[in-house]
């Protein structure tokens, strides 16, 4: 009788962290980012259909990286917990946190479970509130842990090196038009260093806007409304840049 094959438990946790990180990684970046009046999700989408950011609830969107079947039954369960939740007890009990605490609970038993793989995914949920400072952004992980963020946060593909890059340039009070030029510039830059071009038909934009007057505060931006953002923001980099070149030759003089 052959001895059975022996994989300590640290072993094989690490190999299924592994072969989750190496899942996700193969799946194009996205980034949340807060700015004035709420909170953008931006994402090089080329699929009209299958889109990676989502409304939960009035205040809450979900963005999501990895293998779109597995996100999207998590997306569905969200949703179904927050109809449930604000219905038994009241609207505003429905929150990115607990939301947060669902998801992760999911994943981590997902995750350490044995009979199952662990799902190649990496999750942002994201709630707007009434301030710049009551605004909430989680990111999860494919082991379940939960990562409260601030500002800027980026999953899938090369994520440290966009998240490093949003760090050194995000800032509070960004005006949408900013913060999508920069979210865009984050993505657009190879492992290299080089950027590369991402047409607007390849973006897939939404945010939570505090402003609206509808209770709902989940919005896709599409079309000539986007190109028209896209074009003010580069317009405003291109001023600051000129506006850098001019000091820098009144400094030489």
């Amino acid at each position: 009788m052959s001895t059975p094959f022996y994989v300590s438990p640290q072993q094989a946790m690490a190999d299924r962290a592994e072969y989750a990180r190496k899942g996700i990684a193969r799946g194009r970046s996205l980034v949340v980012l807060q700015y004035t009046d709420g909170i953008v999700f931006v994402g090089e989408n080329p699929s009209r259909a299958l889109h990676k950011f989502s409304e939960i609830y009035d205040r809450i969107g979900f963005a999501a990286a990895g293998k779109y079947n597995e996100y999207e039954n998590l997306r569905i369960g969200g949703v179904r917990y927050a109809d449930l939740r604000g219905y038994t007890y009241d609207r505003d009990d429905v929150t990115a946190r607990g939301l947060a605490n669902v998801y992760a609970q999911t994943l981590g038993t997902i995750f350490s479970s044995s009979g199952e793989k662990p799902y190649e995914v990496e999750l942002v949920v994201a709630e707007v509130g009434e301030t710049p400072e009551q605004d909430q952004m989680y990111r999860l992980p494919h082991d379940g842990s939960i990562v409260d963020e601030h500002g800027s946060v980026a999953v899938g593909g090369n994520a440290e090196q966009i998240s490093s890059y949003l760090d050194q340039r995000h800032r509070d009070g960004m005006t949408l038009a900013e913060a999508l030029q920069l979210a865009v510039q984050a993505l657009s830059r190879d492992t290299n260093g080089s950027q590369r071009e991402i047409p607007a038909e390849r973006l897939e934009v939404a945010v939570l806007d505090r402003t609206r007057p509808q209770k709902r505060k989940f919005k896709r931006i599409t079309g000539s409304q986007l190109s028209r953002l896209l074009e003010r923001g580069a317009a405003g980099g291109a001023a600051e840049s000129g506006a850098g070149g001019d000091e820098a030759g009144s400094d030489a003089e």
